[in-house]
């Protein structure tokens, strides 16, 4: 087990004149043994974030930190991750062993064989799959084979980045609950990436919600979704229905009193990244900002997240939610 922290970290894509910040300054720990879930709609920084963890985007500012210390980009991997698609993660060339067993450390040479049979039984496949290739398996297997390929590492955290989106709605609970399962047998540190917050809720110990390239809010599970306090997280959680239809918030319009909205603010077109606005970036189509009150101005000007960390409950915002 190990701590993942990003401290202040920054990633910028193109060149000064023309480029883009991804993440704009995002501190998030990951604390030892606990999976931290991190949502936000596409377009957000999400995958940028574990992309830069695991070392395949350069970081332009900050420190990405494992038990304190940098996150070493050479030897064996302690942070391993699992991609969004595993139609194209995995080489069709190879068989299910050799796919797996190029992870393993080489100590585990003599004995790559009988180590790529626990690690696929521990994913829940026959060894017998062993000689298979990737197109002989369905999707919910070559994830399997995937999470199997990263335990192969030994790594101290997993970064698994929408693992279920591209799967059929009827594999994705039972990836998710091998994913928990794993979690808790073996005591690994994970993030797990989603745009699904009803997934994210269904893992998490702590979730951290991320709009633009900033955190807005970052809180135990529980108390997020129970007691969330940003407006834009509000919006996340009034679009998950329960089994009987029924939102588990309150509109996020109801925060602002009850006043409509017309149309002008929730239905605003998400923040441009290449040219995001000052202040609170989700100020353009906040309910309880400067579009319904014009006197909030502060939304406009200032950055609501400086003076939040380390807080339990952190959210950026100027007028949250009580």
């Amino acid at each position: 087990m190990a701590e993942l922290r990003f401290d202040g970290v920054t990633v910028r894509y193109g060149t000064r004149r023309r480029g883009m910040t991804a993440v704009d300054a995002v501190d998030l720990t990951v604390p030892a043994g606990e999976i931290v879930g991190l949502v936000g709609e596409s377009g957000s920084g999400k995958s940028t974030l574990a992309r830069a963890a695991v070392g395949l985007v350069p970081v332009d500012g900050g420190r990405i930190l494992l038990d304190g210390a940098p996150v070493p980009r050479r030897g064996p991997r302690p942070l391993q991750m699992v991609f969004q698609d595993p139609y194209s993660s995995l080489d069709p060339r190879m068989t299910i062993a050799a796919t797996v067993a190029e992870a393993l450390p080489r100590a585990d040479a003599p004995d790559r064989r009988a180590e790529v049979a626990r690690l696929l039984e521990l994913v829940g496949l026959d060894a017998e799959r062993a000689d298979a290739y990737p197109a002989q398996l369905s999707g919910g297997q070559r994830q399997r084979v995937a999470l199997a390929r990263a335990l192969a590492g030994r790594p101290k955290v997993i970064i698994a980045d929408e693992i279920t989106s591209a799967l059929d709605v009827s594999i994705q609970g039972t990836v998710l609950n091998l994913v928990r399962d794993l979690q808790r047998r073996l005591g690994i540190s994970m993030l797990f990436i989603s745009h699904n917050l009803a997934v994210v809720r269904y893992l998490a110990d702590t979730i951290a919600v991320m709009y633009c390239g900033k955190l807005v809010e970052v809180a135990p599970a529980a108390e997020l979704v129970d007691h969330a306090q940003h407006p834009y997280t509000r919006t996340l959680l009034a679009s998950v229905p329960t089994l009987r239809g029924e939102n588990t918030v309150p509109p996020p319009e109801a925060a602002g009193g009850g006043r409509a909205l017309d149309g002008t603010a929730l239905d605003a077109e998400p923040a441009d990244p290449h040219h995001p606005p000052a202040g609170c970036r989700f100020h353009p189509r906040c309910p309880v900002g400067p579009v319904a009150h014009p006197e909030r101005e502060a939304c406009r000007q200032d950055d609501p997240s400086d003076g939040t960390a380390g807080r339990p409950h952190r959210v950026a915002c100027f007028f949250p939610v009580s």
